[in-house]
């Protein structure tokens, strides 16, 4: 029995630009084990498997070396997947039960996908140990925000320049490590760094926007904004407030489609 696997280029409006994801739509469970191996081999910063069971979808991530409590990019791969691929009515608002975040929706408008994520709020916190050498620049501001640390920094050319030493950035207690500036072009720039979980650096990290987005939404006065992650590939996230939730926005671009042969 073979299963069908697609990888698409999140947050991207062309070929090669954004995160690429692996989506592994499931008819039954599998188990995790054979899961993380599939993520393993993918060697995508996620892959998403979605299992269809009594009329729900249960979505999951998997990094290649663990599994994570919440993911953007791959949702919107999924999301992508399932419409384009005549799996569910483009017309329908998608709903993903999670197991560690509740209900995210996926919405088409146009020609770009809007998820419906939880807020995550980030909290002012001293420095952790070595944060600064590990990263090669002095922050202006630290917070946390669940299991990620947030780093604010002087400007956008600091964010553009960074090298982290990735071995130091592994000690750091955090799933990852997001760097921000506000921008000339668009409303802030980003950048996110999980050496931890098994991403040097993530292209476009969806999930790191859930915090980004009422950081900078306090610091703008304004609800919607537009960041630019800026990474090798690069990807433009358009992000809204709304409560205790937040509205990530991106189009995404299918790369291949084919079938795991185990």
């Amino acid at each position: 029995m073979t299963t069908p696997i697609w990888q698409v280029d999140a947050f991207a409006d062309e070929p090669f630009r954004g995160n690429p994801a692996a989506v592994c739509p499931l008819t039954e469970p599998r188990p995790e084990e054979w899961m993380q191996h599939v993520a393993l081999e993918m060697n995508l910063s996620e892959t998403a498997f979605v299992v269809r069971r009594r009329g729900r979808l249960l979505l999951r991530w998997f990094t290649p070396a663990c599994e994570v409590r919440l993911c953007g990019h791959a949702t919107l791969a999924a999301a992508h997947v399932l419409w384009s691929e005549g799996m569910v009515d483009p017309a329908r608002t998608i709903e993903f039960d999670t197991l560690h975040s509740g209900v995210l929706s996926a919405t088409r408008r146009n020609d770009r996908i809007e998820l419906d994520f939880p807020v995550r709020s980030a909290e002012v916190v001293p420095p952790p140990d070595g944060l600064a050498e590990a990263l090669g620049v002095e922050p202006i501001l630290v917070a946390r925000a669940a299991r990620d640390v947030l780093v604010l920094v002087d400007d956008e050319a600091a964010v553009r320049a960074l090298t982290p030493d990735f071995a130091r950035l592994r000690r750091i207690d955090a799933r990852g490590v997001i760097v921000t500036a506000p921008a000339a072009e668009v409303d802030f720039v980003s950048r996110f760094f999980a050496p931890a979980v098994g991403v040097d650096e993530d292209p476009v990290t969806g999930s790191a926007h859930c915090c980004l987005c009422p950081f900078w939404a306090e610091r703008l006065g304004r609800t919607t904004m537009v960041g630019y992650q800026a990474s090798a590939r690069g990807g433009l996230v358009s992000v809204t407030l709304c409560g205790d939730r937040v509205v990530l926005a991106g189009s995404a671009v299918t790369i291949l489609r084919g079938e795991l042969l185990v």
